[in-house]
């Protein structure tokens, strides 16, 4: 990326990217050797902006997911069990010669997660039978090559009804939003607060539990990405950078608890629950998904 080879441009009395905690002005101002983008966003942040080729590689897993999510999307249908949703992922997965990055993460049981209706997110698969009128997320996130990409959608299972409709449409419609802000000189804030703005206009909630990510070379690098926040807050966007953004939105109240197997999501008032995610690629001059649909 050219920006890649850039120096950083900051403010005199903003925190020296160096990481030292000192003004710019009484740091490292003026110094020829200052850092470079990438370097200062690895020393103060954490955060890996990625290289041509890594991003190239990224794009393969995100290649290899969709395909996956479109065999997913064909079954879908009432009578069938999520556990047959993770046959299908693992199969598919293990054909192309890549990880299901989920299975055995932090003791994970299964290849993929599969959340429906009131469950939030990281429902484990098993004997739960989809039903007409469901709805189900289904986040799927392969290691190609070494290559990490990361998405969900939420499927309708049959016939929906309204308050199915409200709540998936909503969580869609928070995941474009949020993407439109994405641009070098943006701010993660923005993200947050194009998804919170919206559900809440709607009657909906945000869950702030979880958030997206950085991912490509890992699978949940930094930054944090979180689905509410205030605008021009939060790490600057710069080229190279690469993250989810994963909004989940509750048709009730944003409250919820894990289950006794330590990973399921779900809402305290029952209600349901939707979310999209793509992973974000930030351009020279906006965004690209590796992961479009």
């Amino acid at each position: 990326m050219k920006t890649q080879g850039k120096k950083i441009k900051i403010g005199r009395n903003t925190l020296c990217p160096c990481g030292s905690g000192k003004k710019y002005k009484n740091c490292c101002m003026g110094d020829d050797s200052m850092l470079t983008v990438k370097e200062a966003y690895k020393r103060r942040y954490g955060i890996i902006v990625k290289e041509p080729h890594e991003i190239e590689g990224i794009r393969r897993s995100g290649e290899l997911l969709l395909s996956i999510m479109d065999k997913v999307a064909a079954m879908i249908a009432p009578g069938i069990t999520t556990d047959q949703i993770n046959t299908l992922v693992a199969d598919e997965t293990d054909k192309a010669g890549a990880i299901a990055a989920p299975l055995n993460y932090r003791g994970f049981p299964k290849s993929v997660c599969v959340s429906a209706n009131e469950v939030i997110c990281h429902g484990i698969p098993g004997n739960r039978v989809l039903r007409d009128g469901d709805i189900v997320n289904v986040d799927i996130t392969p290691i190609l090559d070494g290559y990490y990409a990361d998405a969900n959608k939420t499927f309708f299972v049959g016939t929906p009804g309204p308050d199915a409709i409200k709540v998936v449409e909503v969580a869609l419609e928070c995941l474009r939003r949020a993407i439109d802000t994405v641009r070098p000189g943006s701010h993660l804030g923005d993200i947050g607060y194009a998804i919170q703005s919206y559900a809440e206009s709607r009657g909906c909630s945000v869950v702030r539990e979880f958030v997206g990510h950085g991912v490509g070379i890992d699978f949940h690098e930094p930054p944090q990405v979180c689905h509410f926040g205030r605008k021009h807050h939060g790490v600057e966007l710069v080229p190279g950078m690469v993250f989810t953004i994963e909004p989940m939105i509750n048709l009730g109240a944003r409250d919820l608890h894990i289950l006794e197997d330590e990973w399921t999501a779900v809402t305290n008032d029952g209600s349901l629950s939707a979310q999209f995610e793509q992973t974000i690629l930030v351009t020279e001059t906006g965004w690209e998904s590796l992961t479009p649909y």
